[in-house]
């Protein structure tokens, strides 16, 4: 990241699962000084609206202009809270955005939790800021080809990270690397 005072602040936006300390969002909030996670929910997991509340609640606190690190799940709450709050985003990371609109493998919640808790329509409008897509090719949430669909209606740029799985400790990320390269072509 840039040392000068300009320099954007970095929200993680993190998916739907409990904090873990490997995730590379978690390290790299560790690493970068200037970065703040929004809370994760104690109550109402998955409620749609209730991580849209705590990402605005978080930038509120930051102030000025920011760019957002979104994982998974983090992507849609990104997206969802782009079609309602105007604030100053430099831009945004997405990385490896989840398929809602098909059945994923368990755990992770059902095509109807999801409608129940206001996951759905998916926005798919232009969002307001840059931003970029970092899609996988073997993610088991989502197929590339959907991936690419939604960074089309974002209008945003699209990454080929390879078989990266879902970029998570399972697909064996701790550390990603490329995450601050990303950010710093947002925040030029």
């Amino acid at each position: 990241m840039p040392s000068d005072a300009k320099a954007p602040a970095v929200v993680i936006v993190p998916g739907l699962r409990d904090h873990v300390a490997e995730h590379w969002q978690t390290i790299l909030e560790q690493n970068l000084p200037n970065a703040v996670s929004v809370p994760r929910m104690q109550h109402d997991k998955l409620s749609r609206e209730a991580w849209v509340a705590a990402l605005d609640r978080t930038l509120e606190k930051v102030g000025g202009p920011v760019i957002l690190v979104a994982h998974s799940a983090g992507v849609m709450i990104t997206a969802h809270w782009a079609q309602r709050h105007k604030r100053p985003i430099r831009g945004a990371l997405l990385a490896t955005p989840p398929d809602l609109e098909t059945p994923m493998p368990a755990p992770y919640p059902t095509l109807d939790a999801l409608r129940q808790n206001g996951w759905f329509p998916v926005p798919r409008a232009p969002l307001p800021f840059r931003s970029i897509v970092a899609a996988s090719t073997n993610d088991p949430l989502a197929r590339y080809e959907r991936v690419a669909e939604l960074a089309a209606a974002w209008g945003s740029k699209l990454v080929d990270l390879g078989g990266v799985g879902h970029l998570n400790p399972a697909a064996g990320y701790g550390c990603w690397t490329r995450a601050e390269e990303f950010i710093e072509e947002l925040a030029a």
